[in-house]
C-alpha cells in the first residue's frame, strides 16, 4: 500500500536526487557529444542492484508502479551517467547541477537491441528505471534515458520563448538516441539491429513525436498514455480548467467511473499541471506572476481555473504548434491508455490521437489498446485494487508484441479494449 502516495509523487518531482556512489571504474565507450560522463562496471544494472549502489534514485520513480510488480534482477554490465552541454541547472543528480543528464546501461549479454526513453512528468533520468529499464535489460537490450533537458515544477524557466522547454524535450531524446546508438556500436562492435522508443505520460508523447519526425532512428515504439499536444485538438489547457472549475463536481470529459479518483487528482495533479504547463505555453496569462495562484477559486483574477484557451492570443496556439503531434507516424507504434485515466482522460487524449493516425492513413503502422480500469499511475492500484488495474504488465506485453511485429513480421492483435480480469495477478499479467 502507498498511504503517502501524494507526498511521494510530489517529492519525486521536486526533490533533488542523492549523490550517486562511484562504483568500480571500468573501460566504457565514449558517448558522442557528452560534456561529461562517468562509467561504472556493476554486478547488477537493475534497480535490485542500483538502489544499493546509488546508481538510481527511487524517489524519481515513486508512485509510477504498483507495489506488487515483480521485476527481474541480476543483469551485470556497464552504466554510464553523464550530461550533454546545456545552460539550465535544475537537475542536481551527483551534485552536478546540470540539465540534459542521461543514463546509458550496457548489459554484458546483449541481444542486439537498444531501448531509448524520456522521463515522464518533469522527473529526472532514472524515472523509467523500474517500469522500463529493469525488464528490457533482462531481455538483453541496452537502455538509455534522458531527463529531457529540464526538470522539476519550474521547468518552464528554461528557454527564451513559450514552448522552448518542451521543444528541448524532443531534441534531447533525438540527441541521446544518436549518441546511444554510437556508444552501443563502440561497445559491442556493430550497430544495434533494432532501436525502440518507449515511455509513459510525457515519455509517451516523446515516443509519438520521435516516430513522426525521426523514423530513421527507430524500428518502432510503445506509447504508454502519452500526452497529446495540438493547437486544434483537446489538450491539457482545454480540459484541465473546466475540471478545476467543476470540482468537487464531475469533471467534463473524464470517465464518470473515475469519480472516486477526483479528489486525489485535484490535489496532486490537476492544479499543479495546469499552472506549470500554462506558464510554459502562455506566460502572459497572469502577467508578471509565475505559474498562477495555487488552488485559486474561480473568479480570482488570473485564476487558472478560469483559463479559456479559445480566447487566448494567436501566439499561444503558435507555441503549441511548435510541439504539436500530427498522427503521421512513420514506424510501428503501439499505444496503451487506461479507461480510468484521471489526468489525461482517454476520450480527450489517446482516442483523439488514434483518430489523427487514421486520418493520416497510418492504420497499418498502429495498434491501440484501451486498458479497462487503467489509471495514469499504477501506484494508485494499491489503494483501489478492486477498481483499477496496473498498466505495467500490459506495457510488457505490448513491447513483446512490437518486437515480434518489427522482427518476425508477426502482426499484433487488432486494436481493442483489453478487459479487466475479475481475478488473478493483475500486477504482473496482461494478455492483449
Amino acid at each position: 500500500m502507498l498511504p503517502s502516495l501524494a507526498t511521494a509523487v510530489l517529492l519525486a518531482v521536486l526533490s533533488p536526487a542523492p549523490a550517486t556512489a562511484a562504483g568500480p571504474v571500468c573501460a566504457a565507450p565514449t558517448v558522442p557529444g557528452a560534456e561529461r560522463q562517468l562509467a561504472a562496471c556493476l554486478s547488477d544494472l537493475t534497480t535490485a542492484g542500483t538502489v544499493a549502489t546509488g546508481h538510481t534514485d527511487p524517489a524519481d520513480w515513486a508512485g509510477l508502479t504498483s507495489a506488487g510488480a515483480r521485476n527481474p534482477r541480476g543483469v551485470p554490465g556497464i552504466q554510464i551517467d553523464g550530461y550533454f552541454p546545456d545552460t539550465s541547472t535544475g537537475n542536481t543528480t551527483r551534485g552536478w547541477h546540470h540539465d540534459a543528464q542521461f543514463v546509458l546501461r550496457l548489459p554484458e549479454r546483449w541481444n542486439g537491441g537498444l531501448v531509448v526513453a524520456g522521463s515522464p512528468g518533469v522527473r529526472e533520468q532514472y524515472a523509467n528505471d523500474f517500469a522500463i529499464s529493469d525488464w528490457v535489460l533482462a531481455q538483453g537490450y541496452a537502455f538509455a534515458a534522458t531527463d529531457k533537458g529540464n526538470v522539476g515544477a519550474t521547468f518552464y524557466r528554461d528557454g527564451a520563448r513559450p514552448g522552448d522547454a518542451i521543444v528541448e524535450w524532443n531534441q534531447r531524446v533525438t540527441q541521446l538516441t544518436r549518441a546511444a546508438r554510437a556508444a552501443v556500436t563502440q561497445r559491442y562492435g556493430h550497430r544495434p539491429r533494432h532501436t525502440y522508443a518507449a515511455g509513459l505520460s510525457n515519455g509517451g508523447y516523446l515516443v509519438r513525436w520521435q516516430l513522426e519526425n525521426h523514423p530513421e532512428l527507430y524500428d518502432g515504439g510503445v506509447d504508454w498514455e502519452g500526452t497529446l499536444w495540438h493547437p486544434d485538438e483537446p489538450q491539457l489547457l482545454t480540459f484541465l480548467p473546466p475540471a478545476l472549475r467543476a470540482y468537487p463536481g464531475p469533471a467534463p470529459g473524464f470517465a464518470p467511473e473515475s469519480a472516486f479518483l477526483r479528489d486525489y487528482h485535484y490535489r496532486v495533479y490537476w492544479d499543479l499541471t495546469q499552472r506549470i504547463y500554462r506558464e510554459e505555453l502562455d506566460p502572459g496569462y497572469d502577467g508578471p506572476a509565475e505559474a498562477g495562484t495555487p488552488f485559486c477559486a474561480s473568479g480570482t483574477p488570473a485564476c487558472d481555473a478560469d483559463y479559456d484557451y479559445a480566447s487566448r492570443p494567436a501566439q499561444v496556439r503558435a507555441a503549441i504548434a511548435r510541439i504539436a503531434l500530427t498522427g503521421r507516424i512513420q514506424r510501428p507504434l503501439i499505444t496503451l491508455h487506461g479507461t480510468l485515466d484521471s489526468l489525461l482522460p482517454i476520450t480527450l487524449d489517446s482516442d483523439v490521437y488514434a483518430r489523427m493516425v487514421r486520418d493520416r492513413h497510418r492504420d497499418r503502422l498502429f495498434r491501440y489498446y484501451r486498458i479497462e480500469g487503467g489509471n495514469h499511475v499504477d501506484g494508485l492500484y494499491d489503494l483501489h485494487p478492486d477498481r483499477l488495474r496496473p498498466i505495467l504488465p500490459c506495457f510488457r506485453s505490448a513491447f513483446t508484441a512490437l518486437t515480434a511485429w518489427t522482427g518476425r513480421r508477426t502482426a499484433p492483435p487488432p486494436s481493442h479494449t483489453v478487459a479487466r480480469p475479475a481475478s488473478g495477478d493483475l500486477a504482473n499479467t496482461c494478455a492483449l
